[in-house]
C-alpha cells in the first residue's frame, strides 16, 4: 500500500512538474529571485518606528537612546531594502534585457539612499494628516489614538512611503506595500495616486484611489468613496495616460460617492454628497447632493389614522 502511495505522488509531482515546464512565465519564477512579500511588511513595519517613534516598537527612549535606536533602525531598514529592490531591478531586467549586476547594485544604492533621505519630509506630511483626523473627528480624544488606532492614517501612511519608491520607478514593491495596506485596513490606495497636505479617510472601509488621482491639500473623504477610472476596457493600451479624477484643496467627499475620469476635477472648495455619481467636472464651492426619495414608512400612516380616530372620538365625547 506504502509503495503505491509512493507511486501515486512521485506521479503527481512528475505531473506538476511538466506543467511548469508547459506554462511561460511569469507563472514559474524558478531562475530570479523575486521580492520576499513578508520582509517587505517587515521593512513596513520598521519605517513606521521612524515615523513614529516611541508609538511603535522600542518605547521609554530617551534623548541619549534615541540616536543609538534611529541609527540601528536606519542600518537594518536598509540591509532589507536593499535586498528587496535588488531582487525587484533583477526581475525587471529579467523580463526586458541582460542583467548587468553593476548596474543593479549602482541602482539599488541611489533608490535606498534617496529613499531613506525623505523620511523627515514624510514625517511632516504625516504629522499633518494626523492633525487632519483630529481635528475632523469629534470622536478622537487624542491624537495618539489617532496614530495607534486609524485604519485611514495607517493606510495613508503605507501609502506615503510605497509613493516614494514609486516615484523611484521600483518595481513590485510599491505595490505589494500598499496591498498590504489595503488588505489590513479595506483601503485601496495606489502608489502612484499624488496626494496634498492635510488629508484625511474618515472610517475608509471599501475607499479606493485610483493610480493617476490627484488630491489637493485639506482634503477629506469618507468610506466607500471611489476615485476611478472611466472606463479600463482598453487596458494596457491605458497605461501612464490620466485615467482617475482630480479632488482639487478644501473639499470633502461624502461616504458612498464615484467620482470617475481623467478630466475630471472636483473645484476647490466643492462638497460631494453620500452615493452621487459623476462623471463631469464640478466648478469650485460647488454642493453636489442627490434629491431625498420619497420615502415609504409602512404602517406609520395607520397608526396615525388611529390617533386621529382616538382623537375625534374624546372630542365627541
Amino acid at each position: 500500500m506504502r509503495e503505491n502511495g509512493n507511486t501515486r505522488m512521485n506521479q503527481l509531482v512528475s505531473s506538476i512538474v511538466s506543467s511548469y515546464q508547459e506554462q511561460p512565465n511569469p507563472y514559474n519564477q524558478l531562475s530570479c529571485q523575486l521580492p520576499n512579500r513578508d520582509v517587505i511588511i517587515e521593512i513596513i513595519y520598521l519605517l513606521r518606528q521612524l515615523l513614529f517613534p516611541g508609538y511603535f516598537g522600542k518605547q521609554n527612549l530617551t534623548e541619549s537612546t534615541l540616536e543609538y535606536h534611529i541609527g540601528n533602525l536606519l542600518i537594518e531598514i536598509n540591509e532589507k531594502l536593499n535586498q528587496q529592490v535588488t531582487h525587484a531591478l533583477r526581475h525587471q531586467h529579467d523580463n526586458t534585457a541582460s542583467c548587468d549586476e553593476m548596474e543593479i547594485s549602482e541602482r539599488t544604492e541611489e533608490i535606498c539612499s534617496h529613499f531613506l533621505s525623505k523620511i523627515p519630509e514624510i514625517r511632516e506630511y504625516l504629522a499633518l494628516d494626523v492633525q487632519a483626523a483630529f481635528d475632523g473627528d469629534p470622536a478622537a480624544d487624542d491624537k495618539a489614538l489617532v496614530i495607534f488606532a486609524y485604519p485611514g492614517l495607517l493606510a495613508v501612511s503605507i501609502y506615503r512611503l510605497a509613493h516614494e519608491l514609486y516615484l523611484l520607478s521600483v518595481p513590485l514593491i510599491p505595490r505589494i506595500m500598499t496591498e498590504f495596506a489595503h488588505n489590513e485596513t479595506g483601503i485601496d490606495i495606489h502608489a502612484g495616486a499624488k496626494i496634498g497636505k492635510y488629508f484625511f479617510i474618515d472610517h475608509g472601509t471599501g475607499v479606493v484611489i485610483g493610480e493617476t488621482t490627484i488630491i489637493g491639500d485639506n482634503v477629506k473623504i469618507y468610506q466607500g468613496v471611489t476615485l476611478g477610472a472611466l472606463s479600463t476596457r482598453g487596458g494596457q493600451s491605458l497605461r501612464s495616460q490620466k485615467r482617475h479624477p482630480t479632488i482639487e484643496d478644501d473639499v470633502t467627499v461624502y461616504s458612498g460617492a464615484s467620482i470617475f475620469g481623467g478630466e475630471t476635477i472636483i473645484g476647490k472648495g466643492s462638497v460631494i454628497g453620500s452615493n452621487v455619481f459623476i462623471t463631469q467636472s464640478v466648478p469650485p464651492g460647488t454642493r453636489v447632493i442627490i434629491k431625498n426619495p420619497d420615502l415609504i414608512f409602512k404602517g406609520q400612516e395607520t397608526q396615525k389614522d388611529k390617533m386621529e380616530l382616538t382623537n375625534e372620538l374624546d372630542l365627541e365625547t
